[in-house]
This record gives C-alpha cells, sequence and structure tokens, in this order.
C-alpha cells in the first residue's frame, strides 16, 4: 500500500511540476504528516524530492528528474494497454498520439514487461459499436473532440426532427454510449446532451469558456442516462403480444427498463398464452419498424393510425405471397 503511494506521489510530482503537501494529501486522501514521511522516504531513496519554502512554495523535483516504470507489475502493463481504446480515441482523431504515448510508455518499460502490448492485444479486443452499425465516426467528432480539449465555445447545428436548431455550447465532454457518440454540453445555465451523428455543423470560436471543475461527466452521464431515454420515449402504443413476441421484444428495445415496464404492465396471458400491455415509443414510425420485425406475434390496438400502418403492410404481404 505504502510503495503504491510512494509511486502516486512522484508521478504527481513529475506530472505537476510543484505541489504543496495540502495539495498532495488531498490527491493521495492521506494527512499532510504522512506526506512528511513519504516524502523523506523518497528521499532516503536517492529521489531528488526538496521543498520551496514560502507562499508559493512546495515540493518539486530537483532538475527535470523522470522515473522509468520500474514500479509497474506485469498485471498494470497489460491492462495499461489495454486502456488505451484505440478505435475510440481514432474517431476523435487521436490515435497518433494514443500510438506515440504508447511508444513512450514501452520505451520506458523494463526489458521484462516489453512483451505486455502484444500478450494484450492477442487476448483481448474492443469492438465498440453495435451489431448492424456503421463503424465510421460522425463527421463533426474530431471538430468537438477538439473543442473539449481546449475549452472552446462552439456553434452547433443540429438536427431535431425535421428542423434544423443553432446553439451556443460549451462542450464539456463526449461519452460513447452502445457505438453512439454523445457530447454533454452547457447552453445557458442548462446542461445537455447531444447525438454527435445529428450534428449537421460545428463553428469553434476563438473564445474560451470556464469549466466548472466540479462537474462529473461520468457522474452526470449515470444520472441522465436514463432520464435521457425516457426524453426520447414521448409515446405509448397498445400492444397484444404472442409469447414468442413477448420473449422478441426484449431484443428490440433499447433500454432494459423498458421491456420491465412492458412485462409489468401485460394483463394475465388469455387461453391462447397473448398478453394486452402499453409500449413505450419514441412516435409511431419508430414503432411500425420497430414492431414490424414480430409479424404475427404482436397485435397493434392503438392508436389507429398505427393499426392502420399494419394493416396495409399486412395487405402489401399478402398481395406479394398470394
Amino acid at each position: 500500500m505504502r510503495a503504491s503511494r510512494l509511486i502516486s506521489l512522484l508521478l504527481l510530482l513529475q506530472a505537476r511540476g510543484s505541489m504543496t503537501a495540502g495539495e498532495l494529501a488531498r490527491e493521495l486522501e492521506v494527512s499532510e504528516r504522512t506526506v512528511y514521511r513519504d516524502v523523506l522516504a523518497l528521499s532516503a531513496a536517492g529521489v531528488p524530492v526538496y521543498a520551496d519554502r514560502g507562499r508559493a512554495g512546495g515540493y518539486r523535483l530537483l532538475g527535470g528528474y523522470r522515473t522509468r516504470l520500474t514500479g509497474l507489475t506485469r498485471d498494470e502493463a497489460e491492462a495499461l494497454f489495454l486502456a488505451g481504446l484505440p478505435g475510440p480515441a481514432g474517431d476523435m482523431g487521436l490515435a497518433d498520439a494514443v500510438a506515440a504515448a504508447e511508444l513512450k510508455v514501452l520505451a520506458a518499460l523494463p526489458p521484462a514487461l516489453r512483451d505486455a502490448p502484444a500478450r494484450a492485444g492477442q487476448r483481448f479486443h474492443l469492438d465498440v459499436p453495435g451489431w448492424f452499425r456503421e463503424t465510421g465516426p460522425p463527421p463533426w467528432l474530431a471538430e468537438l473532440a477538439r473543442a473539449v480539449w481546449r475549452d472552446r465555445v462552439v456553434r452547433l447545428r443540429y438536427r431535431r426532427g425535421d428542423q434544423e436548431v443553432t446553439r451556443r455550447v460549451w462542450p464539456y465532454g463526449l461519452v460513447l454510449k452502445n457505438g453512439v457518440w454523445y457530447l454533454v454540453g452547457r447552453v445557458g445555465d442548462d446542461t445537455r446532451t447531444y447525438r454527435v451523428d445529428r450534428v449537421t455543423g460545428v463553428e469553434v470560436s476563438e473564445e474560451s469558456f470556464d469549466r466548472d471543475e466540479a462537474f462529473d461527466l461520468a457522474g452526470y452521464w449515470r444520472e441522465q442516462a436514463g432520464s435521457f431515454l425516457r426524453t426520447m420515449l414521448r409515446a405509448a402504443v397498445g400492444v397484444r403480444f404472442s409469447p414468442a413476441g413477448l420473449r422478441q421484444l426484449r431484443h428490440l428495445v433499447d433500454a432494459p427498463f423498458v421491456y420491465d415496464e412492458v412485462v409489468a404492465a401485460a394483463t394475465q396471458p388469455d387461453s391462447q398464452g397473448w398478453v394486452t400491455t402499453r409500449l413505450p415509443v419514441e412516435s409511431v414510425e419508430v414503432a411500425y419498424h420497430q414492431l414490424l420485425g414480430l409479424g404475427p406475434e404482436v397485435e397493434i390496438l392503438d392508436p389507429p393510425e398505427l393499426r392502420e400502418l399494419f394493416a396495409g403492410a399486412a395487405d402489401r404481404l399478402r398481395a406479394l405471397y398470394r
């Protein structure tokens, strides 16, 4: 435990140049007294760490000292190369930066661990996009990624239904979910989420914004993911499912809670095992394409326009196979 903390302290000083005992204590989640003891231990081990006194003082490493990555275990080294995510990094225009960073890490590893990237690559592969999705990145993803890195205000053109809207956005972060990229940003006093594949134009300004350092992208996404999906499900349709249709529905809906709600709202099965229930959907058009694949395993009860769409599809199929 202490050895790991000493390495963390050393890497923090390498990365940030100078840090006070209080700052180190907060980062390492220990007391300042523990930091003092750890600094003494590093000095005794030959690491040239010293303290600047005064108001702007703090601990720093002498003369740009750098440590080699000799403290890594084999598991840690192999996990490090698994964390590169070359596919998503390439989508954001960072493939060259990731490759260069991996080369530098590889050069710093001791000889006994230099087979770590090959071992990791032989055993694990990350295929991010969902099945039957295009694998290419959205057109404006790299531009948005650069704006996110540089904290630059963007003018975003976005397709919403049949309309195109324009928003002035502070781009806080990008999220990859099931092969789909989302932009999280501030618009006025609100935090909003946009699908990047619906962005039709991006203008990155020279204006910077002051990022809220307390904003937690991962925490925000966890809290908003469920409600975000629910906001998309603006309608509901009445349906009857056969036992086979209800089983197949699980593979058609995007969120598990939708299937759970459908089952919870279902009536008792009739003599043939069919149940009546309500299905939350994004729109009548989406419901038509979503449920059409179930064929005779589903009956649409309402709304009338969706029932007419299915009746029309049934008539066309009957004409084809007559």
